[in-house]
């Protein structure tokens, strides 16, 4: 099983760069680069390429708006090129808030876009041919008709490091899910309750694998939460760590889309909360943010994050594995970030 950590995207970055270089040392395996409306992601992952030898980098997530399927290509090119292959590609959809609202860019089919760009972006790397690709949200070249005429198929000039770069998902509920399990290298659920996960995304995730080439590797999974090892955390001491995540789930449950609308609302209904998950919403749309906070369940921020003494995040690695899960995606909380990956990594192997 993998270790993975998220780079926030505020924060001072060369003390996080300086960090990154000792969890590698302590076998961190993936750093993830985010890239919302903030600093872009392939600055950050150059500079990390750079200062690093063992360590994959990838993006957790950049959106399928904001950049041209070529120029997806060409930067996951060049970010494996000067990582010596360690490169990931994350992709998302994003929101309509940030896609419309900062890119101006009009949000349509984001399933059918995301698969269109994995296409392009396997082709490039091929390079067996120029680049021509007609779908319902891609057309490369331009058809006829539009611009002024002159565009024709070209062909990456670089081969790249790799042909095959990793393209994982980010992908929340059905159809997207079903999807990624088809055609994507690996899966970036989020808030996941390993014993439930089947409950949400079963059904997708079987559906998706009975399609996917034979050809491809099996699908990796990635999850976890927040991570604190600590033998001296007795019951009140774990529930008060694990309160620090309130407020973010409550952001995303309660204010990420309109009422019908948010996906993550989706996901605490569909582990059982029918009832925490409106009064999430109607709280935080209300400008209610700490009430909002306070009803996010805590037996699903118990099961959702590795947070307590040794042995019981020991049985949590165990869940996970039982899940499926290839990797674990987890954000140390306390004074000595490598240490806690450090002694995870030691449990993970153990």
């Amino acid at each position: 099983m993998k270790l993975s950590m998220m780079i926030n995207y505020v924060g001072e970055f060369h003390d996080t760069a300086r960090q990154v270089v000792e969890l590698e040392k302590v076998g961190l395996d993936v750093v993830w680069v985010a890239e919302a409306y903030s600093y872009d992601s392939i600055s950050q992952i150059g500079y990390l390429a750079g200062v690093t030898s063992r360590v994959q980098i990838g993006t957790g997530i950049v959106n399928v708006y904001s950049r041209t399927p070529a120029l997806m290509a060409m930067t996951a090119a060049g970010c494996d090129y000067v990582s010596g292959g360690r490169f990931i590609l994350g992709l998302g959809a994003s929101g309509a808030q940030v896609v419309e609202g900062f890119h101006g860019v009009p949000y349509e089919q984001p399933m059918v876009r995301i698969r269109e760009y994995i296409d392009v972006c396997r082709e490039v790397w091929r390079r067996e041919k120029p680049l021509e690709y007609s779908g319902r949200t891609v057309q490369v070249p331009l058809p006829k008709g539009q611009g002024i005429g002159l565009g024709k198929p070209l062909k990456l000039i670089n081969k790249p490091v790799r042909p095959r770069i990793p393209i994982w998902w980010a992908s929340l509920m059905g159809k997207s899910v079903e999807a990624t399990a088809e055609v994507a290298d690996g899966w970036m659920p989020i808030f996941v309750w390993p014993e439930r996960m089947g409950s949400v995304w079963g059904t997708a995730l079987a559906a998706g694998l009975a399609k996917r080439d034979p050809s491809l590797a099996p699908l990796e999974v990635s999850a976890g939460g927040m991570l604190l090892i600590d033998d001296s955390l007795g019951a009140e001491q774990q529930s008060q760590v694990l309160d620090f995540a309130r407020p973010s789930t409550a952001l995303y449950v309660g204010g990420m889309g309109a009422r019908g609308k948010n996906f993550y609302n989706d996901i605490c209904r569909a582990y059982g909360y029918e009832r925490e998950a409106t009064e999430i919403q109607d709280l935080y749309l209300d400008g209610r943010k700490d009430e909002a906070a306070a009803k996010v369940p805590g037996e699903w921020l118990l099961h959702s994050h590795l947070v307590g003494p040794r042995g019981w995040v020991k049985e949590r690695i165990a869940a996970y594995r039982e899940a499926g899960v290839t990797m674990l995606q987890v954000n140390p909380v306390g004074p000595d970030p490598v240490r806690q990956i450090e002694a995870l990594r030691e449990l993970v192997d153990g």
